[in-house]
């Protein structure tokens, strides 16, 4: 782990630049989330529809209580199933501004299960964008080496962990008992759901 250039993006981070870095799933774009017009500047790096909302990351279920309201029901999930490739739609707190979740009250949460990806959250010791390094609508990068030009190009930082995983975290809503996207640990999660109805 190079902790240099940890410490360059952790930086460019807290001065509302745009930062990639590896997770277990796919390599991310992170921005301040408490910054309005650095999460804005991740929806115009991606060409993404303002309306479709982007998930947070923290580096811990702790963090996670301090910028959203879960539940009860929703931390015992979170306590069983991360770190890892799942997002949890939780009540989002006052500090997680509209652009992020397009005016919506609830906001995905997600603790990545990669070491780069949190020994640069804990770093910073606030929440950041946690949406695939790429335009929208095209495929998403496992490799530096196959991020979107105008990706790199809009990123103050590239955080270089290696080839990842690949594939799409699994998107709950505890509270509703659904997944929303499906993908690891689906079925677990599926089980876990049944077996602690509300």
């Amino acid at each position: 782990m190079d902790e240099e250039t940890l410490d360059r993006a952790a930086e460019a981070i807290r001065d509302g630049g745009l930062v990639v870095y590896p997770t277990e799933t796919v390599y991310g774009l992170g921005a301040d989330v408490t910054n309005r017009h650095a999460v804005e500047r991740v929806f115009e790096a991606k060409r993404r529809d303002r309306s479709k909302p982007v998930s947070l990351a923290v580096d811990s279920v702790a963090a996670a209580r301090g910028v959203t309201s879960p539940t009860e029901r929703e931390l015992e999930f979170m306590r069983e199933f991360l770190p890892g490739p799942v997002t949890v739609v939780v009540e989002r707190g006052p500090g997680v501004p509209d652009v992020l979740t397009g005016g919506r009250d609830r906001v995905g949460v997600r603790i990545p299960d990669h070491e780069v990806a949190l020994a640069l959250l804990e770093r910073l010791a606030l929440p950041i964008t946690a949406t695939s390094a790429n335009v929208s609508g095209r495929g998403s990068a496992r490799r530096v080496a196959d991020l979107d030009p105008e990706i790199r190009d809009a990123a103050a930082v590239v955080v270089d962990g290696g080839e990842t995983p690949g594939g799409g975290s699994t998107v709950v809503d505890v509270e509703a008992g659904e997944i929303h996207r499906r993908g690891p640990l689906a079925d677990d999660i599926e089980a876990w759901l049944q077996q602690r109805p509300e």
